[in-house]
């Protein structure tokens, strides 16, 4: 029995079928230089309790957006991946497989960056600051914001030119500074934590998700709340976040949900892909 849409959309963070795509793009499609069969698309997501109407209409946004491509054979229209896709997917892959959750480095190092744009600016600073936060920066006062570790911030600021006023340092705090209090007014740990343990209460059990259709289901819906988790985790540095931090434990679950489900859900998309050679793959 597939999940009803509106369980989907109601899970922990809120599910929007673009994040189940680039989940099932990242699992299923990434590195094979192949395209997928729209047909194909809609058998996967209404495993998942998305509509074939809103799979559709998915698959043409992201074309749209430069984040997927189509390709033609015969009568049927295929949908391969974008080098904007592939580096959205690369980034996902770093942050599950590679960089992690937890922040155990003993270098206390940050990143300042300081600017102040023209009053008139509103719709540049809402982007900014956008950048910001999925770098892991957060506000310390007007104009001046703070990320743990040494950031690139080169192109978060690469179009804003020279009325922007932009100065970047890297830092390490000095006394008096109370960094657990900088931590706490600077990033929403409440709302962090509250999302890992909404993670832990639903996946953390001997069946968890028991209405999905198969593994390839749960796999999909799992990695996607968990993705959505850690791109709004700035990896602060463990020795500020408050005790029993459940972001270790989340990250395990996640991880053996994943080896646990992969045989399964790896065989159930095979079935399902009805795939060609991607004539331009992205490089």
């Amino acid at each position: 029995m597939a999940v009803r849409t509106q369980e989907l959309q109601a899970s922990g963070s809120g599910l929007r079928p673009q994040s189940v795509m680039f989940t099932f793009l990242g699992n299923h499609v990434y590195g094979g230089d192949t395209c997928v069969f729209s047909g194909s698309f809609i058998e996967v997501f209404a495993r998942v309790g998305v509509s074939e109407e809103a799979t559709r209409s998915t698959l043409t946004r992201m074309v749209n957006r430069g984040l997927l491509r189509r390709q033609r054979q015969g009568r049927r229209m295929y949908f391969g991946l974008t080098r904007r896709s592939v580096e959205i997917l690369k980034d996902g892959e770093q942050r599950i497989w590679h960089t992690g959750a937890v922040n155990a480095d003993e270098r206390d190092r940050w990143t300042l960056i300081g600017f102040s744009l023209p009053e008139s600016w509103q719709r540049e600073r809402h982007e900014l600051r956008s950048r910001l936060v999925w770098a892991g920066f957060g506000p310390l006062q007007n104009g001046l914001w703070i990320a743990p570790s040494e950031v690139d911030v080169s192109e978060i600021v690469h179009d804003l030119g020279p009325q922007a006023n932009v100065k970047v340092f890297a830092a390490e705090p000095l006394e008096p500074t109370d960094m657990r209090r900088l931590v706490q007014d600077a990033y929403d740990l409440a709302g962090l934590e509250a999302r890992y343990r909404a993670f832990l209460d639903r996946w953390d059990r001997p069946d968890p998700m028991p209405e999905a259709a198969d593994h390839l289901a749960r796999s999909l819906v799992m990695l996607t709340e968990w993705l959505q988790i850690i791109r709004a985790d700035p990896r602060l540095p463990l020795r500020y976040l408050p005790p029993d931090w459940p972001a270790d434990r989340a990250q395990r679950v996640c991880h053996d949900l994943y080896e646990r489900f992969r045989p399964e859900a790896a065989s159930v998309a095979a079935n399902l892909l009805d795939t060609i050679p991607d004539a331009d793959p992205p490089r």
